[in-house]
């Protein structure tokens, strides 16, 4: 698959997570301003409460909502149309034909679960929100010019992929994933007899390793699932989890400030 055809499929998504980012440089202000507006119009009104109020003529506490609370409200509101507006696709995306893993994902949780038997094997991989660069990252970020990161500019997804065994270690693998490229950041072994605080040795580093073994261990996640085509979708996935995980969350602030 090449990396053309990734950012086509993958625009329609994109789009929407520029329009929300758009979105909430739009509502900053005003939200920070209706936050600032409630703390200030409370801290008021218990300072009057306490001056003015005595046990003659002190009958009620009133329920009214204030106004600063009623901005607020319409602020959010304001948020919630306009991520709705600009997303283009609402629903969890069907996986491909031939996709080897289950997915598990919950509502409300920033990750997923993959998981999936391979002869014997339990193989189990969590997978990350993505970390997508839109063009409108700072020119002058000196971690993302720097001549060492080669994928600094690339849009990319984390994931920590489990393979294991009956009874036994297993093997620990922590994954950040490109458009048609998977890279192979950690690897280590991990018992299960081994207490919490001991400190197992976890090996040299990946990119140390023999370049024939690392060939070798790139590979073996192959054959098990871990490759680009899934690890493609994957990255969609994700996307469309990210904007269906930040309109909920508007809206549980909405319905909190409403109670």
């Amino acid at each position: 698959m090449a990396v053309t055809n990734i950012i086509r499929r993958t625009a329609s998504q994109v789009v929407p997570l520029a329009a929300r980012m758009i979105c909430r440089t739009q509502s900053y202000h005003n939200l920070s301003s209706a936050l600032l507006s409630t703390v200030v119009n409370r801290s008021a009104a218990s300072r009057n409460f306490f001056r003015s109020s005595a046990p003659s003529t002190l009958h009620f506490y009133s329920t009214k909502r204030p106004s600063s609370d009623e901005s607020l409200l319409k602020v959010l509101q304001s948020e919630i149309q306009c991520v709705e507006e600009s997303d283009v696709q609402d629903e969890v995306d069907e996986a491909p034909e031939g996709f080897p893993f289950e997915i598990e994902d919950h509502p409300g949780q920033q990750t997923i679960t993959l998981t999936r038997e391979y002869q014997g094997e339990s193989i189990n991989v969590e997978v990350h929100m993505p970390d997508l660069v839109t063009g409108d990252e700072d020119e002058n970020d000196n971690d993302r010019d720097h001549p060492d990161n080669e994928g600094a500019n690339q849009s990319q997804i984390p994931l920590v992929v489990r393979v294991s065994k009956k009874n036994g270690p297993s093997l620990e693998f922590g994954i950040t994933s490109f458009a048609d490229e998977i890279a192979i950041d950690t690897l280590s072994i991990k018992d299960p007899n081994v207490a919490e605080d001991q400190i197992a040795y976890e090996g040299p580093d990946f990119t140390d390793l023999d370049e024939n073994l690392q060939k070798a261990f790139h590979k073996y996640l192959e054959i098990r699932g871990i490759k680009p085509s899934t690890t493609n979708f994957l990255h969609e996935y994700m996307i469309n989890k990210d904007g269906r995980e930040y309109k909920m969350w508007l809206k549980n602030l909405k319905k909190f400030i409403e109670a």
